[in-house]
């Protein structure tokens, strides 16, 4: 079994990047190994080029990246974790890709509308084939299994017509060059919702930092967030049907929930009764016990630099070796010659 994710590098992580991904590549690096499986885990960001950016920022966030994951436990003699950028094979296998890739596929992949919104005219080419670089992100390293959350189900079901394709079209029947690989739905995917807003997702772009606690936060911060967060008069509930219509109560006690690895009702059966001014505190005294240890290895990581480099090369290493003999049959079945 073989596991391949990645993430765009952006800065400003935050409970919700933790909750809804990291804390899963986390579990599945430990659920895989004890198998006998291998864990690869990359930085996308070639893919954040087919969107506006900035160039010093985009370095930065990488290794910000990087850091980010250590911290919260990815271990880089575990699981193989690089960026993509050091790997040019994922570019080299995305452009084979493309003569095998249809038009029509491209055109029915709802993220890129919504991504390029009314000026698709306007839109970047990379943004619109996104998603012949995700097959290639995984097929290169014939990956079995892909973890996916809603929204990427369809690009990996596009991988799997590529790769299927591909084989068809250039390989014998009992020599085929890719695996298809099945999707992994990740347990316990939190959806984590603004602290200022029940109804929007918590995000690093918006205005206000108190709406969310990021993973730079220190104790007092966090504390104080939690204190501020807006909720509504009435006590908590016996049960979760109780929240319902309750936005901001819901996304607190959901975040307990998360954070303790209990569920909803659990969570409740404690605190049924209770206001806000006793749950705050409890909320907030968690996360401070959880995030305190994540906060301070990413802290001391980010600020060396040079660990943080060769982190990033010995897994690209692994990644270029283990992604040869993929990119290479690639090329023998398309007949092309290489030196």
């Amino acid at each position: 079994m073989r596991i391949v994710s990645g993430i765009q590098p952006t800065g400003n992580l935050h409970l919700g990047n933790y909750l809804g991904a990291i804390r899963n590549w986390v579990r599945m690096q430990d659920d895989i190994e004890s198998h006998g499986g291998q864990c690869l885990f990359f930085l996308a960001d070639l893919h954040a080029i087919s969107m506006p950016h900035d160039p010093a920022e985009l370095a930065a966030n990488t290794l910000e990246m990087v850091a980010a994951l250590v911290a919260c436990g990815i271990d880089p003699d575990r699981s193989i974790l690089f960026n993509q950028a050091q790997v040019p094979a994922h570019s080299e296998l995305q452009w084979l890709l493309n003569g095998t890739a249809r038009m029509g596929w491209l055109n029915r992949m709802t993220q890129f509308k919504d991504k390029s919104g009314k000026n698709r005219e306007g839109a970047s080419i990379a943004l619109f084939t996104y998603p012949v670089l995700q097959a290639a992100d995984v097929l290169l390293y014939q990956a079995t299994h892909v973890p996916v959350g809603e929204d990427q189900k369809q690009h990996l079901e596009l991988a799997r017509d590529i790769a299927q394709k591909f084989n068809n079209d250039f390989c014998p029947v009992d020599a085929p060059v890719f695996t298809l690989p099945d999707p992994i739905i990740p347990p316990d995917a939190a959806r984590i919702m603004s602290l200022r807003d029940g109804s929007a997702k918590m995000s690093k772009s918006d205005p206000s930092d108190m709406s969310r606690i990021n993973l730079t936060d220190d104790a007092d911060t966090v504390m104080q967030k939690v204190r501020k967060a807006r909720t509504d008069p009435e006590v908590l509930p016996s049960e979760a049907a109780g929240l319902e219509g309750r936005p901001e109560a819901a996304n607190l006690v959901g975040i307990y929930a998360a954070m303790a690895g209990t569920g909803v009702d659990d969570v409740l059966k404690d605190f049924a009764g209770e206001g806000f001014g006793k749950f705050k505190p409890a909320l907030g005294e968690l996360l401070v016990e959880k995030l305190s240890p994540i906060n301070e290895r990413f802290v001391e990581l980010k600020q060396d630099r040079e660990q943080l480099d060769a982190i990033l090369a010995k897994g690209a290493l692994k990644a270029r070796d283990l992604g040869a003999p993929t990119l290479d049959a690639a090329y023998k079945a398309l007949g092309l010659v290489r030196g």
